[in-house]
């Protein structure tokens, strides 16, 4: 986005217009333009600023960009600036990300509610849903499995675009389960996905043989790296959620291990790993008995999910 703040507006004949009133909801662009210069001034990203008064104070790319080229109209803010400064203080205090903070998130088509307990959706997941959707046509799968829900944004987005099949959602944590289920109620979407607590595969044991697509965003962030992040994300995001040993595989092994017994005939399993675990995984998925097992690459064109199919011949039916 273009920096709404790079131009000047207009002052009148009087004078500097007046800084805008900070528990107003009606202020004027150009009050609105030099109060975010302000809150600039102090530390902080343009970017960033301009995502918290678009999804917080409700300020569109539009809005934002019209702020210098008419000064005088006035915008409808859904918040008083007042609240949008309170949270941006906190971000920049605490680097508490403006997700949690805000309580939501922008991903895919959709709106994300989430918290602490569940990790902040990224844009190379959505690619997760975009496989899964080619590999998968028609009605969709009569059973799919997100492994390790999370805030449930795979699952939102799946059992959105298969309004016909049975979502599972397995976590092993009861405070993310309830974002899951808050998510999917959000979306109306609970008669479509069932809930399961537990590691991994386990809960779905009486269903093994049975699961057409699962697909897995599992924490695969090796230690050593998960203590070197930037601070708004090792000390705020859930270390759960993201790091999986010395080797950042853990998690990924025990997915694969399993895979060909819990797999249906046929059935896919989709991964999304660290940048340099490609080869790793494609390994771990040959190992297990997996076929047509290739990798995928994210939006900046670097190895980042990997695909493998359950041989129909490796199974009897059940």
């Amino acid at each position: 986005m273009a920096d709404a703040g790079d131009a000047t507006p207009p002052e009148s004949a009087a004078g500097p217009a007046p800084a805008a009133d900070a528990d107003l909801r009606d202020v004027e662009a150009g009050a609105v333009l030099r109060w975010r210069r302000e809150q600039l001034r102090h530390g902080g990203t343009a970017a960033e600023l301009n995502w918290l008064l678009e999804l917080h104070a409700g300020l569109s790319w539009h809005d934002l960009q019209r702020l210098a080229l008419d000064p005088g109209r006035v915008l409808t803010l859904r918040v008083p600036l007042s609240d949008v400064a309170a949270l941006w203080q906190r971000h920049r205090h605490s680097h508490e990300p403006l997700q949690y903070l805000v309580g939501r998130c922008p991903w895919r088509d959709l709106e994300i509610l989430v918290t602490p307990d569940v990790l902040i959706p990224r844009q190379e997941t959505e690619l997760l849903v975009e496989l899964a959707l080619r590999l998968i046509s028609g009605n969709g799968p009569r059973r799919w499995a997100d492994l390790g829900t999370g805030s449930g944004c795979l699952a939102v987005a799946l059992a959105r675009a298969w309004p016909h099949s049975l979502g599972l959602a397995v976590d092993l944590s009861d405070e993310a389960l309830a974002v899951a289920r808050s998510n999917l109620r959000h979306h109306d979407l609970l008669e479509r996905v069932e809930l399961h607590k537990g590691d991994w595969w386990q809960p779905l044991r009486p269903l093994w043989g049975q699961l057409e697509l699962v697909v897995a965003n599992p924490p695969y962030v090796p230690d050593a790296v998960w203590a070197d992040l930037e601070a708004v994300v090792r000390d705020h995001e859930p270390r759960l959620a993201l790091s999986s040993g010395g080797d950042g595989l853990e998690a990924i092994r025990v997915i694969a291990a399993d895979a060909a017994e819990a797999l249906a005939a046929g059935g896919w399993l989709l991964l999304e790993h660290h940048h340099d675990q490609s080869d790793a995984v494609l390994a771990l998925l040959r190992e297990a008995g997996l076929d047509h097992v290739h990798a995928h690459r994210d939006l900046e064109g670097v190895p980042r999910f990997v695909v493998g199919r359950n041989s129909a011949a490796a199974r009897c039916p059940h």
